[in-house]
């Protein structure tokens, strides 16, 4: 069989990381597959009709192949009466100190994950990611049809011995040292990219892009000497010139150092990596996801664009510190060569 690199097209072993909200600008995902990487466009957050009018960009930008990347979904129960009481309350200063109103939740915390899927359908992109679980077999079906690879995450090897079983065309085995949200939906191992990728070479057939904590040529190399068939970088593009990252995100990304990052369910309910700030030191009991990611939004939004960093879900994997500015070519080319 062709190498997932040549099932692809692709020049450079090398994957964007899907990172939602806003981050993966169109932009960014064009010039990652120009220079001969695949580009992912993180949708979890988008609307459908975002998600047809992203792609479209995306399209109008490059002639090569890109992702679309969604969070699947998952079974959540609605918070407790207590439990949304203490979480206002300890987001209740940060909105204060930048004159919000109090925190408040909205009517609808998640987003429609099934017609999310059919605006990523019509887009057809040559990959379809996911994060957070597992697809039904009847969505895996449908990006069959359509000739689109299913890529899902995994945190250790029982997660991706499922994924395996399920018939996923690749699967993302992701280090405990990667930026952003916890792929997995069982047990995280948290497990150094560089083991997690070697045994799950050892025991998955399907395969495999690494990702965690790769921000330099050397890190990419170890991982596909490792097994992998591509590397995935999200950090190491954070500071692309194309990249949708706000100033002060920018700014806190420029100044970290080793040691700068923290696991934290304070902005979304579920488990990131991310710079460590007032919230993520403030906040002890936030709500599951998606409540807390949705109670969380209007003091995110005003802390952007206070130029705010202290309020900010500043995600980035460890390793930031060697973060570099450029474009998005000249990133992947010090990723590659």
């Amino acid at each position: 069989m062709p190498s997932l690199t040549q099932r692809l097209g692709l020049r450079v072993p090398i994957v964007l990381a899907p990172m939602a909200g806003g981050i993966s600008t169109p932009g960014l995902v064009a010039a990652v597959g120009n220079a001969g990487g695949l580009g992912s466009l993180g949708a979890a957050y988008l609307t459908p009709t975002q998600i047809r009018e992203a792609g479209a960009a995306v399209r109008r930008l490059t002639r090569g192949p890109f992702a679309v990347n969604l969070f699947a979904p998952q079974s959540t129960s609605e918070p407790t009466a207590p439990q949304v009481e203490r979480a206002v309350a300890e987001l209740a200063p940060f909105h204060a100190a930048l004159g919000l109103p109090p925190p408040a939740l909205p009517p609808q915390a998640s987003d429609d994950f099934e017609a999310q899927l059919d605006a990523a359908l019509e887009v057809c992109p040559a990959v379809l990611s996911f994060t957070f679980g597992r697809l039904e077999a009847r969505h895996l079906g449908a990006l069959r049809v359509r000739g689109i690879l299913a890529i899902g995450t995994a945190t250790g090897l029982e997660e991706a011995r499922q994924l395996e079983a399920d018939g996923v065309d690749a699967i993302v085995v992701q280090g405990g040292a990667a930026g952003g949200h916890r792929g997995g939906w069982s047990e995280d191992e948290l497990a150094d990219t560089l083991t997690l990728t070697r045994a799950a070479a050892k025991n998955i057939r399907v395969p495999l892009i690494a990702a965690g904590g790769l921000m330099t040529a050397a890190d990419v190399r170890a991982v596909l000497d490792a097994g992998a068939s591509l590397a995935q970088c999200g950090t190491a593009f954070l500071r692309a010139t194309e990249a949708g990252t706000s100033e002060p995100y920018r700014a806190a990304l420029a100044a970290a150092k080793t040691g700068d990052t923290v696991l934290t369910r304070a902005f979304s309910g579920r488990t990131a990596r991310g710079l460590r700030n007032a919230v993520t030191e403030g906040v002890q009991q936030p709500l599951p996801y998606p409540q807390q990611n949705a109670l969380t939004r209007p003091l995110r939004a005003a802390g952007a664009t206070a130029g705010r960093a202290d309020v900010l879900s500043l995600w980035a994997g460890e390793g930031v510190e060697s973060g570099r500015t450029g474009t998005a070519a000249e990133i992947l080319e010090s990723l590659w060569n």
